[in-house]
């Protein structure tokens, strides 16, 4: 049996809510003796600056680099508001996702069945709705150099922002969307700025020479990131894998992840290059929300992201297509009973916690697999 080594890094905030339910879906699985899955847990964010002055200690750093994935559940809220600049709780993610060179984003936007109408869109927008969002993750306007806040001559400050891309890592970033595409419905959507944006000529450039001479059996279509966030709201069925570059992704995929209705629904995986040897990707998991402060340590968080996210490391970083298509049946299946927490409620069905929720997916995945 082979095993796995993971790292679960809770964070903050109700990510320490979440992440308890996910143990027990792990735990499920390695039950289930298709594979056996070894966890450590450890801190990171806000939680890892209250107990180490950063954000994530080097110790953690190496049981990431260490691990086949990393469970990742949320970190940041107003108590590290004023902690200096490089150590705040969000610098955890953005190490975790330089050092172990995780440069690829996947964030599905699904709307499941049941929760058509609980999206902001009107039900046959939505309805069936399965969008794949590739961002480039570890280079472009959060990394590029100088980024610093300067004070002129005459005292006003300065903020520089720089928006770096090479061509290698558009062509990496861009393959893998063209890959995923080829596996759903051969069609990508590449979203920059090239109009206003050197960055974005270079994009599409690229995307164009690499779908063009690697990719002909896929189609591909530019679009401008401002005009891609207006055709989501307007007529989001329309694309099927879209790729960017980190700015926009990030901004894409929120407006993406609010189609299905709540942000507590969507997962998202971050991954590196396969290893030369072993064929192995770095990987990270991650649900798209954030920590949520406002309703932690209630009880009353929607865990089907965190879920979700394992999901996506079983299917992604274990190859265990037929296990992560099961988990997904079981949390679609919860859904159609009408079970519901807070953020996706709606008049008629009924409202539960988070352990009411994991316990309720935990069930069905007995059900689907006797």
């Amino acid at each position: 049996m082979t095993t796995y080594k993971l790292l679960l890094l809770p964070g903050d905030g109700i990510g320490t809510e979440i992440m308890a339910e996910v143990k027990t879906v792990i735990d499920w699985f390695g039950k289930r003796g298709v594979a056996s899955f070894e966890y450590e847990q450890d801190l990171a964010g806000g939680a890892a600056y209250d107990a180490h002055g950063k954000a994530i200690s080097e110790a953690t750093m190496k049981l990431a680099q260490e691990s086949d994935a990393v469970i990742f559940g949320a970190v940041g809220g107003p108590k590290w508001d004023s902690v200096p600049y490089d150590v705040r709780p969000e610098a955890a993610l953005l190490r975790l996702r330089k050092d172990l060179e995780l440069f690829a984003n996947l964030r599905p936007a699904i709307c499941y069945p049941a929760l058509a109408d609980a999206s902001s869109l009107k039900r046959e927008l939505v309805e069936g709705l399965d969008i794949l969002i590739v961002r480039e993750l570890t280079g472009g306007v959060y990394f590029g150099s100088p980024k610093e806040i300067v004070t002129l001559e005459n005292g006003e400050k300065r903020a520089v922002d720089t928006q770096l891309y090479t061509t290698s890592e558009i062509e990496r970033i861009a393959r893998v969307a063209f890959d995923l595409a080829k596996t759903r419905s051969s069609r990508v959507a590449s979203a920059e700025k090239r109009n206003v944006m050197k960055s974005g000529v270079l994009w599409n450039q690229v995307v164009t020479k690499v779908g063009k001479e690697e990719y002909a059996d896929v189609a591909l279509e530019h679009v401008l990131a401002d005009n891609c966030a207006m055709q989501l709201v307007r007529r989001p069925k329309q694309y099927d894998v879209i790729v960017c570059d980190n700015l926009f992704g990030d901004i894409l995929s929120d407006v993406a992840a609010m189609l299905t209705g709540s942000l507590g629904m969507l997962p998202s995986a971050a991954l590196g290059a396969p290893d030369a040897t072993t064929g192995r990707r770095k990987s990270m998991y991650e649900p798209v929300h954030g920590s949520a402060p406002d309703i932690a340590g209630q009880g009353i968080s929607n865990p089907i992201a965190m879920i979700a996210s394992f999901a996506m490391a079983l299917r992604y970083s274990f190859g265990l297509v037929e296990e992560a298509d099961l988990l997904d049946r079981a949390i679609s299946s919860v859904l159609s009973k009408g079970l519901r927490t807070g953020d996706i409620y709606t008049e008629g069905t009924t409202k539960v916690g988070t352990k009411e929720m994991g316990a309720a997916i935990l069930a069905e995945l007995d059900t689907l697999s006797a």
